[in-house]
């Protein structure tokens, strides 16, 4: 692995991503040999959210993923931080937003969502556990994170014959259906260098978020993390509302058998 070509500076990786932008969903298509549709469906189940609430799409790109949410009538925010990959959505998905935004410093105010999600995009942040802790300060408390991302195949026969498939096949396949097929080199090298599964969940927990499980799908090639915020803590105000507000004088009032 060369890992020179790992070593992108924050405005180098968003310049190949705008030049990947006009194929990028139809190149994924191919790659993944039709799986990316079946696993973005599999995120928006255990997101689990209803219409009225707010969820934020990081690194949503051309907003693929953000869709089911807006038509289902969630309010979605798709943020990425190409310009390109904003561009192609915006013109495809005029009724969804798009923001431009550093994932390691969010352009929004805490509390701001009910859910948030990533998927395939956070192995591309720079720092991954600053973005996991800024994900946590704009979730609300109770809030629910989904995380989409290629990890380790868990049978060692399958590791080897996917590794085998990321360094040779996908460029050369990208060489062909792809308009940077460099690009496609250095996608396949952040997926061999991104940790397994339980390194991820740790991330997670060092990062705040708790109930932290995750599922594998294909035999490992992607896993779906999912982690809750905590809840608010019982403020001294809550507590004394609880003894004092209406329904503590109702249960007062309650007169209960023997007394």
């Amino acid at each position: 692995m060369n890992r020179a070509s790992l070593d992108k500076r924050p405005d180098e990786v968003a310049t190949m991503f705008d030049d990947v932008a006009p194929k990028y969903d139809v190149v994924n298509d191919v790659l993944s040999m039709g799986q990316t549709r079946r696993w973005r469906k599999i995120v928006v189940e255990a997101m689990d959210v209803k219409a009225g609430q707010r969820v934020l799409d990081l690194a949503a790109g051309t907003g693929t993923s953000s869709e089911p949410y807006a038509d289902a009538g969630i309010g979605v925010i798709a943020c990425d931080f190409s310009l390109g990959m904003l561009k192609v959505g915006k013109r495809r998905r005029p009724d969804i937003d798009f923001i431009a935004g550093d994932a390691t410093r969010l352009p929004f105010a805490d509390n701001s969502f009910d859910a948030s999600t990533i998927s395939f995009g956070l192995r591309n942040v720079n720092e991954p556990k600053k973005a996991l802790a800024e994900m946590l300060r704009v979730t609300k408390p109770g809030g629910r994170l989904v995380i989409a991302e290629f990890s380790q195949p868990v049978v060692p026969m399958w590791r080897t014959m996917y590794t085998e498939y990321l360094m040779r096949a996908l460029p050369a396949i990208a060489v062909k259906v792809s308009s940077n097929p460099d690009a496609y080199v250095y996608l396949a090298e952040s997926i061999r260098a991104w940790p397994d599964q339980d390194h991820l969940a740790a991330w997670l927990k060092e990062s705040g978020w708790e109930s932290v499980t995750y599922r594998n799908l294909s035999g490992g090639i992607v896993a779906i993390h999912r982690a809750q915020k905590p809840a608010a803590p019982v403020t001294a105000a809550d507590a004394l509302a609880a003894h004092t507000g209406p329904v503590a004088k109702l249960r007062r009032n309650i007169v209960r058998p023997g007394r």
